[in-house]
């Protein structure tokens, strides 16, 4: 496993991001895994190297939060593990049980550190925009966190590249803590995040964590063309269902499958390698409810795809509207 700096941080983080979203038995999720079947799915991921773990704590009403805190110890000293979570969503009852009032943000920090049991998160991320609170009351509120040693650092999720950027310049603008890390929708079948939010990041210096690298488990094959749905997760997915045009994805599928076949690998492994090797990511985030998801990630992780084979899976791609930012 490779490790590098998140953005221009000092922080380490392995190449590779073990999504948490999946852990934690819940009835919004009936896929979630409990905690006895995730921890042999983590096992393997620290096993392979990995470091990096990203939750929220609207996953699975808290329980994937509960599951990873109890989970790593068990694996990692907390100074080898790197700890990511999220905040915005309704996770508590009332007005200002959601969004990213300085309220609900130390409430939530709170809240997930004792879920996580731990002292602090190496990186506290606003999971989307509240379009209700002004930025400088959260950027003000995220510093605040930072300076009480809650989390190391702080990141954003999917939003416009222009609130990005009013996020970052209210910091600079106050000397408040920047965010270091864009956790953005991105993958083979939605690639909108080129136009402008990539190059901003870069420009920044700040880290990207691809969040769907498998758009949902299209490039993973868990449905078909005709409408099929071949998991529990496909079937019972709306959000997915909401960020994709199957009449189009599909031929990216496709020649995905098509280099994989070629290369005698999963088609995951080649959809994966692809957003690898774009240089502006630094980690995608893997979710994974089988030891088998881990697998493909590692060997993802030592696949380089050549310029022909990037340029071919490219071919097929179709610009979509913009979404995953609600």
């Amino acid at each position: 496993m490779e490790y590098v700096n998140l953005g221009s941080t000092g922080l380490r983080v392995s190449r590779v991001c073990l999504g948490m979203m999946s852990f934690g038995e819940h009835e919004s999720r009936r896929w979630a895994l409990p905690e006895e079947e995730a921890e042999p799915i983590v096992r393997r991921a620290v096993e392979g190297g990995i470091t990096f773990f990203d939750t929220a704590d609207v996953y699975n009403g808290g329980q994937s939060e509960v599951v990873t805190g109890r989970v790593l110890p068990k694996l990692l000293t907390r100074e080898e593990m790197v700890v990511a979570t999220k905040v915005c969503m309704q996770t508590m009852p009332g007005e200002n049980g959601r969004g990213l009032s300085r309220k609900h943000v130390m409430a939530s920090i709170d809240a997930s550190l004792g879920r996580l049991g731990m002292d602090y998160v190496d990186l506290y991320q606003i999971h989307r925009w509240d379009r209700r609170t002004p930025i400088a009351e959260t950027m003000e509120a995220l510093h605040d966190v930072v300076k009480a040693g809650k989390a190391r650092y702080i990141g954003a999720s999917s939003m416009f590249a222009w609130q990005f950027a009013k996020a970052q310049a209210t910091a600079d603008r106050h000397g408040w803590t920047r965010f270091v890390s864009m956790q953005n929708h991105y993958n083979l079948v939605y690639r909108e995040e080129e136009r402008e939010m990539i190059p901003q990041c870069v420009d920044q210096g700040v880290a990207v964590l691809p969040w769907s690298p498998l758009a949902r488990g299209l490039l993973a094959g868990n449905r078909t063309r005709e409408g099929e749905r071949l998991t529990t997760r496909a079937g019972s997915d709306a959000f997915g269902d909401a960020l994709y045009v199957p009449e189009v994805d599909f031929d990216v599928v496709d020649r995905v499958n098509e280099v994989a076949r070629e290369r005698g690998v999963p088609g995951a492994q080649v959809a994966l390698a692809w957003l690898l090797s774009k240089a502006a990511v630094t980690a995608p985030i893997v979710g994974a409810t089988k030891v088998g998801h881990v697998e493909d990630a590692l060997a993802a992780e030592a696949l380089e795809l050549t310029p022909e084979e990037i340029a071919r899976v490219e071919e097929p791609y179709m610009p979509h509207a913009v979404s995953g930012h609600e």
